[in-house]
């Protein structure tokens, strides 16, 4: 029976889901895939590993579904965004790819933020550079490793690495193209852009871009053989992750809020016309004529996370014994922590921010009789409240009457109406486990001629999906909340670089640091 594959490589898991085509998961494989920091602010990961990792997983899935790899009629992959993933002159791996959770080139945003190359790039690429977007790792790596950007064949975000390994194909889709280096109004490369950046030279290093549905290449005899996958599938161009996420949750229109709540705050809504601003990216859509509009921070859940890493480790430990899963041993101390009055606030700024690199996460307003339920809570509103920044950013420019969720917390029912109070619109959630993965699925579908086009969900989506309300007043009370969150933020916005200056950049072990 027909089915398609979606691989979906985030920052510390990469998958490999099989869909039916009517969009029932068929199974789903997981690697994690680990981060390497050598120097504090610096993350990276072995790209030899990380396709190690997806080949595994890949062939797990096929093991999994109970169906022979020939059913499967295309496939794509999504991954993170941003970072890069760099090949030589011989298209091997030059070096660690970097990711996006880095802020090595803090230094090369603040001299462009102080001449006139911000102002410049968002008016010539609908965005203000940040620090792990192409353009700015690239400076760096010309100005602090001047050899290696001299053996720059080609750069490459994630997921165009692992087509690369599937396909023997270099290249990239629109989504990923508009990362750094395409004109925000005719959504094609601009050589403008590369000079702008002092990266001219590398003209020859640009990713040809095709549709995020057009069939790229096919899978080849060495990757067939390494995966399991039949030798000639069609392999599609595929897509960001962000844009597959919304795609694949219901939530990739006009008149919606896609809220993404994983390593990154995502948040997006489509326009058919460009509409620049500091506060959002706006990038290219699937299809030419539309854009993405994207507010972002490297500061949603990759916090929580961490905290469950740092100071749960024992309920983890004792879960996976239990075959259970950390969250629901921690869910009674959250539900009664949301149940009482708290004084405690959280700032999610463990890895990046809204308000520069130099920003880090912290709590206010703990007391002695603060539990680590409290903390907990305080974790979870900080990375709502930091969405809301981005999302009441981007309802200054576009309408939008709800929300649609996606991310490991849209599991949670208390936590999407937390985010539906928060927001103050209403959230609505899908069953779809893998969101982006199945994002990626439509797009090989289409490209394979399963589907019209990659908006051609065959799923029912009004049957699979759950809309929760804002209470008026809880929405009151997080509205006090979040106004304190703000002024906290504010008044520690000229202290946090102090702080940052406290400790100088220096070696940290050069340990696998994986994260959830």
């Amino acid at each position: 029976m027909p089915s398609l594959l979606g691989i979906d490589s985030g920052l510390t898991v990469t998958k490999a889901v099989i869909f039916d085509i009517d969009g029932t998961p068929l199974a789903v494989a997981r690697r994690r895939v680990t981060q390497f920091i050598p120097n504090a602010r610096h993350i990276e990961r072995d790209m030899d590993e990380l396709w190690s990792a997806t080949v595994d997983a890949i062939r797990e899935a096929i093991t999994l579904s109970n169906r022979p790899a020939s059913d499967i009629q295309g496939i794509a992959a999504t991954a993170h965004g941003d970072g890069i993933y760099l090949l030589d002159h011989e298209r091997t791996p030059l070096g660690r790819a970097i990711l996006s959770l880095d802020s090595r080139a803090g230094a090369v945003i603040d001299r462009w933020m102080e001449s006139d190359v911000a102002d410049q790039a968002i008016e010539l690429t609908g965005q203000i550079p940040h620090v792990s977007a192409p353009s700015t790792l690239l400076a760096w790596i010309r100005d602090m490793e001047p050899e290696r950007f001299k053996r720059i064949g080609h750069f490459l975000s994630c997921k165009d690495w692992l087509r690369f390994c599937l396909t023997g194909i270099v290249g990239t889709d629109r989504t990923e193209a508009s990362t750094s280096f395409t004109d925000v109004k005719t959504q094609e490369y601009s050589q403008e852009a590369l000079r702008l950046f002092g990266l001219q030279k590398l003209v020859h290093a640009l990713p040809p871009a095709a549709r995020s549905d057009q069939i790229i290449g096919r899978v080849t005899r060495e990757a067939a053989h390494l995966t399991g996958l039949a030798k000639g599938t069609p392999v599609v161009a595929g897509l960001h992750d962000v844009t597959a996420s919304a795609l694949g949750a219901g939530g990739y229109a006009k008149g919606v809020v896609a809220v993404i709540a994983g390593t990154y705050s995502i948040n997006e809504t489509l326009s058919s016309e460009p509409r620049v601003d500091r506060r959002w990216f706006c990038r290219n859509g699937i299809a030419p004529g539309i854009w993405n509009n994207m507010s972002i921070s490297p500061a949603s859940t990759a916090n929580y996370d961490w905290f469950l890493d740092k100071l749960c480790a024992g309920e983890r430990t004792k879960g996976e014994a239990q075959g259970s899963s950390i969250h629901a041993l921690l869910a009674p101390e959250i539900d009664a922590a949301f149940d009482r009055p708290s004084t405690a606030l959280f700032h999610p700024y463990l890895f990046g921010s809204p308000y520069g690199a130099s920003a880090s996460a912290g709590f206010f307003g703990l007391g002695g009789w603060h539990d680590r339920g409290d903390m907990l809570r305080a974790v979870l509103e900080g990375i709502a409240f930091n969405h809301r920044i981005h999302v009441d950013a981007l309802g200054d420019g576009f309408e939008f009457e709800e929300a649609r969720l996606a991310g490991g917390v849209s599991r949670n029912p208390l936590v999407v109406q937390m985010f539906a109070d928060v927001l103050g619109i209403p959230v609505t959630v899908t069953e779809t486990d893998e969101a982006a993965a199945w994002g990626a699925a439509l797009c090989a579908g289409s490209g394979a001629g399963v589907y019209a086009d990659p908006q051609s969900d065959p799923r029912d989506i009004s049957r699979i999906a759950k809309t929760c309300q804002p209470d008026a007043a809880r929405s009151a009370d997080y509205d006090k909340r979040y106004r304190v969150f703000r002024q906290i933020a504010d008044a520690m916005t000229p202290l946090w670089p102090k702080i940052a200056g406290l400790a100088p950049e220096q070696s940290v072990t050069d340990e696998a640091e994986p994260r959830h």
